[in-house]
This record gives structure tokens, sequence and C-alpha cells, in this order.
């Protein structure tokens, strides 16, 4: 008779087999799916580049891309920028251990109600929408995101690394840009692809916060889907999968420090 042991064995893997293919099995059938010759949804019929050419020939959709992209690296930088700058504070003997429960309110708010806020808050001051009060937008969520990730790891640092630059006659920002930021880097990466991703890919901050004049990807899609999915839209999600993966690819790269290519 097989042991407890073995059949727990056994459980896991199965139940952690289900789990990956629950999760990567609407994946593969996307990917194979764009190269389908008939539309979606409908059965295979035969392979096909069609729908990646009129892909690239889709300028609108690309010019939404670039609007998603622009959004995503200007909010993800002002995020990391204005992160640094608070741990930068803190390195100096500032207390923000009791401000810190405010940029949690990103994460506990629904995303309705923050974007309906910020709206209200933009019709106030009178501040035309665009990809400028998207880009804030996206950035006051993203705070949520960098400050408590960043600040936690902060707390983890060895103090005596700081204190051993002081000592050695290093002034504290020498310190701080020659000891702690670099200490910091690998959660600073991680926490921007996280914020990049969530940015580009949010729906709700952007179809409040976007206007009429600026169109970001997912609101195009929206755009799709109104008037029935095209199969464009899964030559899209390939390519957004494959580019996603690489970036991944890459950062696990930088943080391991081995080459993957």
């Amino acid at each position: 008779m097989a042991k407890r042991g073995d059949i727990g064995k056994i459980s896991n893997l199965i139940l952690i087999a289900c789990t990956y293919l629950f999760l990567y099995v609407p994946l593969i059938v996307l990917l194979v799916f764009s190269f389908n010759t008939e539309g979606f949804p409908s059965p295979w019929k035969g392979f096909t580049w069609r729908w990646y050419q009129e892909l690239i020939e889709a300028t609108q959709l690309w010019h939404a891309f670039f609007n998603s992209t622009i959004v995503a690296i200007f909010s993800t930088l002002i995020s990391l920028t204005m992160g640094v700058f608070l741990i930068f504070y803190a390195a100096q003997g500032g207390r923000i251990g009791k401000f810190l429960n405010l940029f949690y309110g990103n994460l506990v708010i629904p995303e309705t109600v923050l974007a309906v806020s910020l709206l209200g808050f933009f019709s106030l001051f009178t501040i035309p929408l665009g990809l400028m009060t998207l880009i804030l937008a996206h950035t006051v969520l993203g705070l949520g995101f960098v400050i408590p990730i960043v600040y936690a790891r902060f707390l983890e640092l060895d103090t005596r690394m700081t204190e051993a630059s002081l000592v050695l006659g290093a002034s504290p920002i020498q310190t701080f840009f020659k000891v702690t930021l670099p200490l910091l880097r690998p959660s600073l990466i991680a926490t921007g692809v996280l914020v990049f991703i969530i940015s580009f890919d949010d729906f709700i901050l952007s179809y409040f916060c976007a206007g009429s004049n600026s169109q970001t990807l997912s609101l195009y899609i929206l755009s799709m889907l109104r008037s029935g999915i095209s199969p464009i839209v899964n030559a899209l999600s390939a390519v957004l999968l494959v580019l996603s993966s690489a970036l991944v690819f890459i950062v696990f790269s930088l943080k391991t420090r081995t080459r993957i290519f």
C-alpha cells in the first residue's frame, strides 16, 4: 500500500498541474486561434497570417498602443521618482510611518470610486482631460504600489551598511545614492514593472480620465468589441503576450544576473 506521504505528494502534483492547465491552456488556445482563417469564435479551419497583416496595417490601433505606452512609462517613472524621494526623506531621519497608511487607500478603495474622484477633481480645477490627466491618474494608482513595497524593503536593509559609509566619511546624500539606492534597485525594478503593467492594462481610470481626444489600447479594444469580436484582437493579444513574457524574462535575467538568450 502506498504511504500517506506519497499520496499527499501525488495529490499536490495533480493540484499544481490542474492549476497550471487552468492558467495556460486558454493562452495556448488564444495563440493557436490567432492563426485561424475564420473569425472568432469559430472552429479551426486552416492556418493564415491574415490577422497579423491586418494588425500591422491598423494605424488607429497602434496609435492607441502608443498612447498606452506613453502613459505607462511616464506614470511609472513619476511614481518611482516620488517613491525614491520619500525613501530619501526617511533615510535622513524623517518619520513617515504614520503617513504610510495613506498610500494604501489606492489599494483599498474601489478603482471606480478613485476614477470618479479624480474626474471630479479635474473638473473642479477645469483641467482638460487627455494624456496628462491620464498620467496623473495612473501615477496616483502607482504610488499605492511603489511606496509600500519599496518602504518595506527599505526597513529590511542592514543599517550597518549605511553606518559604515557615514563613518568612512561619506555624506548622507552620497550614502543614499551609493549604498541605499543600489540595495533598493531590485525592488524598484520589480515594482516598476508591476506599475507599468497595471497602468498599461488599466481600463477604469482610462475610461473616466482619458477624455474624448485620447484613446488608450483598452478603450480601443472596447470599441472593437462593441461592433463584434474581431480576429485582430486575437493577434494583438498574442503579440502583447509575447512582449510581456519577454519583459518578464528580461527583468528576471537582470535580477538573477544570468543570461537567458
